[in-house]
This record gives structure tokens, C-alpha cells and sequence, in this order.
């Protein structure tokens, strides 16, 4: 996994909760916390640090990788606005990922593997999301997701009706916006 997450999270941690807290989680996850946002580093690290914080607040993990999605768009938004600055809407800016965001992301920081998504447009309101990425982490793209919507202005309604977790080959979610 690319620095850049990890420099994400610790900026949302540190933002809500205090520089201290971050100190903590590493501690606790016995990591160094030494994240350059273009190096590479093993994914069990951020697993680590999602289990750590579970732990300490008594949330699922999935909620903690939500609460992350949500709290990164705004810090992603001030460091790249160009990838938000063409979109009117949520759904036009998430029909964007694969073929304009995710290439933009592997220029930035080359290695990186974003996870790839596929879209069900043929419903106007809602755009069916498939998620396929080895990490596992749709949790982290639903809170993506519900942060863009933030961005935009607009309530996203999310229902997840397959999830890689219990099997399925991808996570797929329904998601309907309102203004």
C-alpha cells in the first residue's frame, strides 16, 4: 500500500482526535509510523492500525475503514482539487475513477494498485458500483464514497448487496443521491 494512505489517516486521526492518539495506535500496533507518501509498505500495516483502533473505540473494523473513507475525500480534495474541480455530482465524479482518477494516482505515485470498479448506469437513480481490488477494503471505498457525496453537497443512500468478505467475487453497492 502506497504512503499516501497511511499519511491520510494519520492526518484524520491526528485532525479529530489529536496527535497523541495517532502516537498511541502506532504504539499499540508496534509500528515505527515512518510513511513517505510515495513509498510502499505491506498492507498488513493498515490492517494493523484498523484493528488497533477498533479495539480502542469498541467499533467493527469496517466502521473504523468507513469513518477513514469519510474523513479522507476533504484531506484528498485540498491536496489534489483538480480530480474534483470537473464534477457537478457525486455519480459524475465517481464514473471518473477508473478512467481519468485511478491513472492520475499511478502517475503520482507509481506501484500503486488502486482497487477497479465497474458501473451499472442504466438506472438515473442509482448507479450500481462494483468493487473488485485484493485488499478487500470496501468498507474504506463506501466511506469514499459517502465522503464524496459530503464533497458534493448531496445524502447518498448506500446498500451493499455483495460483498467479497462472504464469498462473492466483488463488493457491489447500490447508491442513490439527493441534493
Amino acid at each position: 500500500m502506497k504512503g499516501i494512505v497511511f499519511n491520510l489517516l494519520e492526518e484524520a486521526v491526528s485532525k479529530e482526535f489529536g496527535e497523541a492518539t495517532w502516537d498511541r495506535l502506532l504504539d499499540d500496533a508496534g509500528l515505527d509510523g515512518a510513511y513517505t507518501s510515495l513509498g510502499s509498505y505491506d498492507d498488513a500495516e493498515v490492517v494493523r492500525l484498523v484493528e488497533v483502533a477498533s479495539k480502542a473505540l469498541n467499533i467493527p473494523p469496517q466502521d473504523v475503514l468507513r469513518w477513514f473513507g469519510r474523513r479522507a475525500m476533504p484531506l484528498l480534495h485540498a491536496r489534489y482539487p483538480s480530480f474534483f474541480a470537473t464534477h457537478a455530482s457525486t455519480r459524475s465524479f465517481l464514473l471518473t475513477l477508473n478512467s481519468l482518477i485511478h491513472p492520475e494516482v499511478r502517475k503520482l505515485y507509481p506501484g500503486a494498485t488502486p482497487p477497479v470498479f465497474d458501473f451499472d448506469t442504466s438506472d438515473s437513480e442509482t448507479l450500481i458500483v462494483g468493487y473488485n481490488s485484493a485488499r478487500r477494503l470496501c468498507a474504506l471505498a463506501e466511506g469514499f464514497m459517502q465522503g464524496a457525496a459530503e464533497h458534493y453537497h448531496e445524502e447518498a443512500q448506500i446498500r451493499q448487496s455483495e460483498c467479497m468478505h462472504d464469498g462473492a467475487g466483488k463488493c457491489v453497492f447500490h447508491v442513490s443521491f439527493k441534493p
